[in-house]
């Protein structure tokens, strides 16, 4: 998935919503469980009926149907009286039975099982405050708000800037991510960031530090903002609490730059003059394991046909393979795939290069 997002107008978060129009939005989710709840009751009457009619086509195992609905659909305080419900009509059935054999009290005892893992799995959702619909909502919005701090923000002309991610597991929720912000109309700040773990298992953390690196990225000076993202980590005391990163603050007018790295594989330049790849070299500890850290910056300047690359170490990390083997490999890949125009680079780096079992990362800047 390549991003290539500009800054969203989105009303800020901060800003409190209407008190009439909270009111307005949960009567409506009141409203709208209360018909859903009412539908599934009606589909648990009318399979009742067929059951009794047809009883020959129409198995009794057909009820978990609705109860599996309900489980997706309703709310915490509507959910047990649907499953007391259905339960009822569970036994309704039986009892309408002309003939009962083992087979039919073996699907009622699959029925009943049934209940008690909907009403179980409810509870759990409900402890987490995410129970239906609404709450699973809820992590898709905060994870797309989230998100949008990996959204590359609209150069000026004569700039162009793209990334591509992909997790391990295919999904959206991965370990590494991209931040970035215009500091001032001549200032891109811009941050990959590789969390400790890999795929669902690290999306969390990445999820979590996103949003707090992109509240510090743009706000400091580029000297300080590996030093607060640090300390930031070191505060969260989390067992598996570390990240490696990548910084990059770049002058839109002159082309400068500085890039700093925390534990990071370095970024890579490509001078239009000799037409061939260098690593920057700049060195750093790791996010989150050590108090007073420092980092040093290697300083340059961008002129026109010139590129940058920003990556994380699954793009360049293989098992039984030196790092230094896989930077060689993806600066020979970018030399080749890249020549002439760097539309879609990020993308086909992403898609050549890399291991498919790590999460992988790409930023690409370049002056045209």
């Amino acid at each position: 998935m390549t991003a290539d997002v500009q800054p969203s107008r989105a009303r800020s978060n901060s800003e409190p919503m209407p008190r009439g129009m909270l009111r307005r939005f949960r009567r409506r989710g009141a409203y709208q469980d209360t018909k859903v709840f009412i539908v599934l009751t009606a589909l648990a009457l009318a399979l009742v009926g067929a059951i009794a009619v047809w009883p020959d086509v129409v198995p009794i195992t057909s009820l978990m149907v609705p109860l599996l609905l309900g489980s997706l659909l309703l709310n915490p305080r509507h959910l047990p009286w649907f499953v007391l419900y259905l339960f009822t009509m569970t036994m309704v059935a039986l009892a309408l039975q002309n003939s009962v054999s083992t087979k039919t009290y073996g699907a009622i005892g699959i029925q009943v099982l049934m209940c008690l893992i909907v009403l179980a799995a409810s509870l759990r959702r409900s402890r987490l405050g995410v129970a239906g619909t609404m709450g699973e909502s809820m992590f898709v919005d905060l994870r797309d708000r989230i998100l949008q701090h990996g959204g590359l923000p609209h150069l000026p002309p004569g700039w162009h800037a793209e990334s591509a991610l992909r997790s391990a597991g295919g999904t959206p929720f991965a370990g590494d991510f991209v931040v970035a912000t215009l500091a001032t109309r001549t200032r891109l700040e811009l941050a990959v960031v590789d969390v400790s773990g890999k795929g669902e298992e690290a999306g969390t953390r990445a999820l979590l530090l996103s949003g707090a690196f992109g509240g510090l990225l743009g706000a400091l000076p580029p000297d300080q903002f590996l030093l607060a993202a640090n300390d930031y980590l070191l505060r969260q005391e989390w067992q598996e609490g570390f990240a490696t990163a990548v910084h990059l603050s770049l002058d839109l007018e002159n082309g400068g730059f500085e890039v700093r790295t925390a534990g990071h594989p370095p970024a890579a330049l490509r001078q239009a003059g000799t037409g061939r790849w260098s690593v920057l070299p700049s060195e750093g500890p790791i996010l989150g394991l050590m108090e007073d850290a420092a980092f040093s910056a290697a300083v340059g300047r961008l002129t026109h046909h010139d590129a940058l690359l920003l990556y994380t170490d699954g793009m360049v990390e293989e098992p039984r393979r030196d790092i230094d083997l896989g930077i060689d490999r993806m600066l020979g890949e970018a030399e080749h795939l890249l020549r002439g125009s760097f539309e879609g680079a990020a993308r086909r780096l992403v898609d050549a290069l890399g291991s498919r079992d790590d999460d992988r990362a790409m930023v690409v800047v370049s002056r045209s």
